[in-house]
């Protein structure tokens, strides 16, 4: 199905653990692929735990659901748990929808979604965005690999059409037996927003955040504050190397204002438009994480001309895209070793805008692309 030609008009749900507020890349991701479907002339509604302030948008209605989250806060992983009402009223909006998008199985109000669409026999994709992690504890890697064999594999063989925003998570599922062949689907981009830097755009950046201009190089870490994420990796890197500048936008569990490093600055959670701007007043992305499907960071990086240094799942994850990535291997047990891989990677490949990593990305990621072959996908299942 061409970019152009439409699907006729439906109610599509679209099933994320939480909404954009909360900050993770699935969540961005789940909005950021209605909001094209709603500009398609879909009638887009969202769903999420009722933890975050609501999406203020005129393109899909929100639905937050009841939960409370007893994991996140202690563990950093968060797993939402419907109350008796919010299980109620995402039956209610199954039921109610002509197709249901599923982002990510291991969240219970995706597997009570995929359980009411499969009972109703409605269309539903399952987006997969997480293979397997390679955490540093033996407890928390057997019980994600339990988890992915209890639910995740039977949730893929079941949905009317799985699909994959990274090959590497793809192959790490290659195995199962799908309903339809699975499909390798990569997130979009914000072409408007993420842009290589013109002349001027990192003082204006840097006076608009009010960043101090380093002395040295100055590096950007977004995502969770979670151990998966590289945390301890990263305060290493910024103990090994004083003369650079280490910009963290996020939040979590792990708190690096305890680091009590002075090359270390927090911006806490930022939006798409101050997110776009820091990635002009930077000179590379640094994400030393682990398990990872494709991280919208790394694609938005990559479209604004960034060097990104990242573990090699990222780095593989779109095999295309692997020239324009510096992938250095991540190992959770050692965030020393892997800090000193990193600032290697960073001394043997100092940081330069690419251009031609900015135009690739600007061509391969395209969030109106994806919402048609949502809609060829849903067409095809109904």
């Amino acid at each position: 199905m061409s970019a152009r030609k439409r699907l006729s008009p439906m109610r599509i749900l679209t099933v994320s653990a939480f909404f954009e507020k909360h900050g993770g890349g699935v969540e961005i991701v789940a909005g950021a692929l209605a909001r094209s479907l709603a500009s398609r002339g879909h009638d887009c509604h969202v769903t999420g735990a009722d933890f975050d302030e609501l999406p203020i948008d005129k393109l899909f209605s929100s639905v937050p659901f009841p939960a409370y989250d007893p994991l996140e806060r202690h563990t950093g992983l968060p797993m939402p748990i419907p109350t008796k009402q919010g299980r109620r009223l995402l039956a209610r909006e199954v039921a109610a929808a002509d197709a249901v998008i599923i982002h990510d199985s291991l969240y219970i109000s995706s597997i009570l979604a995929a359980r009411a669409a499969s009972r109703l026999r409605k269309p539903w994709v399952l987006i997969q965005h997480i293979g397997t992690i390679a955490y540093s504890s033996p407890v928390l890697r057997s019980a994600l690999a339990a988890a992915n064999w209890a639910v995740t594999r039977p949730m893929l063989s079941a949905a009317s059409q799985s699909v994959f925003i990274s090959d590497v998570v793809q192959q790490h599922f290659k195995d199962v037996r799908y309903t339809r062949v699975p499909k390798l689907m990569f997130n979009g981009v914000d072409k408007s927003l993420f842009r290589c830097p013109q002349a001027g755009d990192r003082e204006a950046a840097e006076a608009e955040l009010e960043l101090q201009s380093p002395s040295g190089l100055r590096f950007l870490f977004v995502g969770r504050f979670v151990e998966k994420k590289g945390l301890t990796a990263l305060r290493a890197l910024a103990v090994r190397c004083p003369q650079y500048e280490f910009v963290l936008v996020g939040e979590g569990p792990i708190d690096p204002a305890s680091w009590g490093l002075p090359n270390i600055t927090l911006l806490g959670r930022r939006s798409r438009p101050e997110l776009a701007q820091l990635y002009r007043a930077c000179d590379g992305l640094v994400l030393p994480s682990v398990g990872e499907g494709y991280p919208l960071v790394v694609q938005e990086a990559l479209a604004s001309g960034l060097p990104v240094y990242c573990g090699l799942d990222s780095a593989s994850a779109d095999p295309a895209a692997a020239p324009y990535l510096h992938g250095i291997a991540v190992d959770p047990t050692n965030p020393g070793a892997t800090a000193h891989r990193f600032e290697q990677a960073i001394a043997a490949h100092p940081p330069l805008i690419d251009v031609s990593a900015a135009n690739y990305a600007a061509a391969r990621y395209d969030w109106d692309a994806n919402a048609a072959e949502i809609e060829a996908m849903i067409l095809a299942a109904s």
